[in-house]
């Protein structure tokens, strides 16, 4: 007799919407999801702050249709209160909306901006190890003359937290280069607990960013303070930046996009055929074209404008000079 297949675990995939430019990102993220998605273990929520006192405006997502739409799609939104951060640091939502999902259940979290290019079934992920985005350059720390360097301003966060430096390090790089020190984007990462590592990140960016050691006396924490302290939470949880192979997230399962024009720039064929496709409907249209990159990039052909300027076989390195050709040719929206 044929062995039946083990249980797979439900496993929640969280993305953050909120009014504006989040809340129509959420709508294309849940549209790629509903279409490369296969089993329903893979459950999707979208995660909305409620309004309060650490907020200016109301954050909810509006207006009514798209919310209708999101559920439509098969996602789950979830409110979740706003005790830390708030207007002051928005990406603090990325922590905080962890302690609303299911505890115990293994998640992913993902930025919004972000598009589901292959089934997450495929993704051989270990929840017991946890990673993060690789598709990152060296943004932080910057460092200044006379002042400390990498590795004095990156030991002084892990001694912050009674963990081991020196296991942290990647040897095969050069010391005082960026790429030796463990470093993530935030654009995703995963964990078989979101309160465990909620907790963890919670704790770990508030210390950082109530009384950052003396060491970060010339770093900006806005915007990175969320990345500062992500490897710090990966390495006590036991992971690193090989617990997940190359190719699946940001690669042939998952596109971290950025914006619309970096899309059009440097994504692949077949990322801008998914992106057009469903996004053709007209109730998805007439619901994307209130927001008006999406509007101008997707609908009245800017993007294609934008895809013109570049060679994809031979992209710069870095971003930023992409990020300048478009500007100069009067393309940027974000």
């Amino acid at each position: 007799m044929a062995r039946r297949p083990a249980h797979r675990k439900t496993v929640n995939i969280l993305i953050i919407g909120q009014m504006g430019r989040l809340a129509y990102e959420a709508l294309l993220f849940a549209l790629s999801f509903r279409k490369k998605v296969s089993e329903a273990r893979f459950r999707l929520f979208v995660a909305e702050p409620r309004p309060g006192p650490k907020w200016t405006t109301d954050p909810t997502i509006r207006p009514e249709q798209l919310r209708e739409m999101l559920q439509a799609q098969g996602a789950t939104l979830l409110p979740f209160d706003t005790q830390h951060f708030g207007t002051d640091y928005p990406y603090g939502n990325k922590i905080e909306a962890l302690f609303a999902l299911p505890k115990g259940e293994p998640f992913v979290f993902f930025d919004t901006d972000t598009l589901v290019t292959g089934d997450l079934a495929d993704v051989p992920f270990d929840f017991s190890k946890p990673s993060a985005s690789l598709r990152v350059e060296g943004t932080w720390p910057q460092i200044e003359l006379y002042g400390p360097g990498y590795g004095e301003i990156w030991r002084s966060l892990y001694d912050r937290f009674d963990l081991d430096f020196e296991s942290s390090l990647d040897h095969s790089q050069p010391d005082e280069y960026w790429r030796r020190y463990l470093y993530f984007n935030a654009g995703f990462y995963y964990y078989s607990c979101p309160h465990v590592f909620g907790k963890t990140f919670l704790d770990m960016a508030l210390s950082i960013w109530k009384e950052p050691p003396a060491e970060l006396v010339c770093q900006q924490l806005t915007p990175w303070l969320d990345q500062i302290a992500l490897p710090l939470v990966i390495h006590k949880l036991g992971g690193g930046r090989d617990a997940l192979p190359e190719g699946y997230i940001d690669g042939k399962t998952t596109v971290h996009y950025r914006n619309m024009p970096l899309l059009y720039a440097r994504e692949s064929d077949e990322v801008v055929d998914l992106l057009e496709e469903i996004s053709s409907p007209n109730p998805i249209k007439r619901l994307l074209k209130e927001y008006e990159p999406f509007k101008r990039m997707i609908f009245q052909n800017r993007g294609h404008k934008v895809r013109a300027l570049f060679d994809r076989a031979h992209l710069p390195t870095r971003e930023q000079p992409i990020r300048q050709k478009i500007k100069k040719n009067g393309f940027w929206m974000v």
